[in-house]
This record gives C-alpha cells, structure tokens and sequence, in this order.
C-alpha cells in the first residue's frame, strides 16, 4: 500500500512540470498491477464468486501476523462468527427444536481448524496465496483457517452485510453440509 501511494506521488511530481500530460495523470495510476500476489488476488476473488470493493480488505484477509502489524487477526475473529452465525441459522432453519448439544457440536465441527476450516482454505489454495514471514510455514492448518475466516470477514466489512459472507461461505462450502468433515 505504501509503494503504491510513493508510485503515485511520483508519478505526479513527475507530471507536474508537463502541463500537457497533466490530464492523462488520471490514466497513467489507473493501472492494474500484474504482480503475482495481485494475480493470485483476482483468482481468489473468481473462486469465491465475489468482487471487493476495497481491494485493500482481501490483502489484509490474507496477510498473518508474522508478516505485518496489518495483518488478518481482526478479521479473522470477525469471519469466524460470521461463519457460526450462518451455521446456527441453517441449522435452525431445517429444525428449529434442534437441541442446544447438537447445535454446538455442528458449531465445533465447522470451526475445527484441522477438519474443516483448513480443508476449505487449502481448496482455496491460500496456503499459496497467504503472506508470511519467511520463518513461518504458509501450509500450517492454523495459519490456512485465520486466513480461510478472514475472507469472511473482510466479505461482511466490504458488503456491509454478514449475510453476504454467509451466502458465500455456503457457495464455497458447497456439498459439505454440517457434521460432513473431511479429513486434512
């Protein structure tokens, strides 16, 4: 983020002394960045059937606390209750004398990192696209689910709307209903 904006204000500086060029300033820093992690950006957002609105967001979805300050922790938290609300709402939708017991277990399966969450997360592949320090391995289940929750989150902050990130939670988790976990 920071380079981009350096970018920009050099290139504006540059332009500056041309006054010719001044109105093309506009379409010089609408430029798309074809850097591997922007590419592999635009693919998660394909498989996930959803267009941020604030890139920025999705960056910090998938960057850990052992890269940078602005990392996913946050929202992770916030992706992770998303999730556990859309689970609890599907559930007592089907059957809403469903008991407490067998609605915090369908709860603890889906937020199981090993069996569920990092499943869905490496399906993404995020353990390719997650940025970590070089000390940390991107493929730890730990790391592939707050990154896997994160996108929630950041779904629910860029839409405005949990629902929205439910809606896509189920879209990807598709074929996968409650107490259907599979293996890491």
């Amino acid at each position: 983020m920071a380079s981009s904006r350096a970018f920009t204000i050099f290139v504006l500086l540059l332009i500056a002394p041309f006054p010719q060029f001044q109105g093309q300033a506009t379409t010089i820093l609408h430029f798309k960045s074809f850097s591997p992690f922007s590419t592999a950006l635009e693919t998660l957002q394909k498989q996930l059937g959803y267009s941020f609105k604030n890139i920025g967001l999705l960056r910090r979805a998938v960057t850990h606390a052992s890269f940078s300050e602005e990392n996913n922790k946050a929202l992770s938290i916030l992706g992770a209750n998303v999730i556990e609300a859309s689970v609890s709402f599907r559930s007592l939708s089907k059957d809403i004398d469903v008991s407490s017991k067998e609605l915090n277990h369908q709860l603890s399966q889906i937020s199981n990192v090993e069996s569920s969450c990092a499943v869905d997360g490496m399906r993404l592949a995020l353990h390719k696209v997650v940025r970590v320090s070089p000390k940390t391995n991107s493929s730890v289940p730990a790391v592939v689910c707050s990154a896997f929750r994160a996108i929630f989150g950041a779904v629910a902050i860029d839409d405005g709307k949990s629902d929205a990130a439910g809606d896509i939670f189920w879209t990807f988790h598709r074929g996968r209903e409650l107490g259907n976990v599979l293996p890491l």
